[in-house]
């Protein structure tokens, strides 16, 4: 890193990653806003779904979110609230709208957690 480049704040990575996600640009935040070695848990009913239950690496994360867009059909839209910044973590609500394969439409609501370090996202973690 050169001195002209800035570590963005929590607060900054809070904001694109909620921005990007209300856009749909789920991937696009991983792969900016990610750190190499960033880990993903899911609850424990996500392996029911075929996820695993802790993604290391951002690699395997990228390959995670391909999972979930194979498994699902259709996706109507979203919102994403502000997020709440507090020290190096934050947190926002995600609401989808979704078809998954084989079963009806349905309002997918999850509380999604992140903990940055160095202007990354080191961790993610969600709620449903």
């Amino acid at each position: 890193m050169t001195t002209q480049e800035k570590i963005m704040t929590t607060k900054e990575v809070a904001q694109r990653v909620a921005e990007l996600c209300r856009q749909g640009k789920f991937e696009q935040a991983q792969h900016d806003l990610f750190a190499d070695e960033a880990e993903s848990i899911e609850p424990a009913s996500a392996a029911q779904q075929g996820l695993d239950i802790n993604t290391k690496g951002l690699g395997n994360i990228l390959k995670k979110g391909e999972q979930w867009q194979n498994m699902t059909e259709h996706y109507y839209g979203g919102s994403v609230s502000e997020p709440i910044v507090a020290g190096n973590n934050f947190a926002f609500a995600l609401r989808m709208d979704v078809a998954m394969k084989g079963q009806p439409r349905s309002t997918m609501e999850e509380i999604c957690v992140y903990e940055v370090r160095d202007g990354k996202v080191v961790s993610e973690q969600f709620f449903y």
